[in-house]
């Protein structure tokens, strides 16, 4: 699907006050890197609608019209999607739906996986900095906050190889999300966090300048976990470790075990009742019990 030019997001420019449009010109100002300035980011276009910002980079990446850095950001999206294709769907800019198109050169495939993993503790660094909202990282790629004294998800990472050479990371975050607005009871919102701000724009800004620091810092080391210091930084913001979880895996499967660590290839270390320390690399994670306490959740 081609996305609709950036002009159609000024359409009805004022119709929700507590969530005007973002400002694409100011965007690319300030991101977007020219013959004096070098970064990662190569362009930015904000469309009013489209149905996934991924599916939609990566045919604009499988047709050449698309270089490394260039980001793709939708005020709506009727056709977003998270893991094992679930839906996200939110009112029209309620939130920050975007897709980056990344090429981690000079690092191995098999590090790859990371890259939903350094996504998130990039999202958080900048929700922190931005927003001044405390948040966790539930393993692999979902971001948490706390409302009401809950732990609610208020962010989505999908990452989609884009041809060889090339992986288009999705990003969703609920940012003014109201109560009644909730697509699920687990759901929450930066607003409902208690944000310092809700500007969507310094948001984005602030998300994507941690995203690039921290994408050449593991790119510049190829990809090595520890030497770019970002396995010790996951572990130490992931919500999962030190909790009875259950891993439900493809097939119809499931392990249930403490979350003891994140390996050197991205994946959960799971300890059983068994006595056996289980990595799990792909699957659906339930926390059962918060970190410490006896009972479930």
């Amino acid at each position: 699907m081609t996305p609709r030019d950036d002009s159609d997001a000024n359409s009805n420019r004022w119709s929700d006050l507590d969530r005007p449009p973002l400002n694409a010109v100011a965007l690319r100002r300030a991101l977007v890197r020219d013959g004096g300035r070098a970064g990662l980011w190569s362009d930015v276009q904000v469309v009013a609608r489209t149905g996934s910002t991924n599916s939609d980079l990566v045919a604009l990446a499988a047709d050449g019209k698309a270089e490394e850095g260039t980001v793709l950001v939708a005020e709506e999206q009727n056709a977003g999607r998270g893991r094992l294709d679930r839906q996200w769907t939110a009112p029209a800019r309620s939130g920050l739906f975007f897709s980056v198109l990344l090429k981690p050169t000079g690092v191995p495939v098999e590090r790859w996986g990371w890259l939903p993993l350094l996504t998130g503790v990039a999202m958080a660094t900048g929700l922190s900095r931005s927003a001044g909202v405390d948040t966790a990282l539930k393993w692999p790629n979902d971001l948490l906050v706390t409302v009401e004294g809950e732990e609610r998800k208020v962010g989505g990472i999908l990452a989609e190889r884009a041809g060889t050479d090339a992986v288009v990371v999705g990003i969703g975050i609920n940012v003014t999300l109201r109560a009644d607005e909730l697509p699920v009871p687990g759901a929450g919102s930066l607003a409902l966090a208690g944000a310092t701000t809700t500007d969507r724009d310094t948001i984005l800004r602030t998300v994507l300048r941690s995203l690039e620091q921290w994408f050449e810092k593991w790119r510049s080391v190829a990809g090595d976990p520890a030497a770019s210091g970002l396995q010790d930084t996951y572990a130490a913001g992931c919500a999962t470790l030190g909790r009875e979880v259950r891993a439900e895996l493809p097939g119809d499967r499931s392990i249930t075990g403490e979350a003891v660590a994140v390996d050197g290839d991205g994946r959960l270390v799971l300890a059983t009742a068994e006595g056996v320390q289980q990595p799990v690399g792909a699957g659906d994670i339930v926390h059962l019990r918060p970190a410490g306490s006896p009972g479930n959740e």
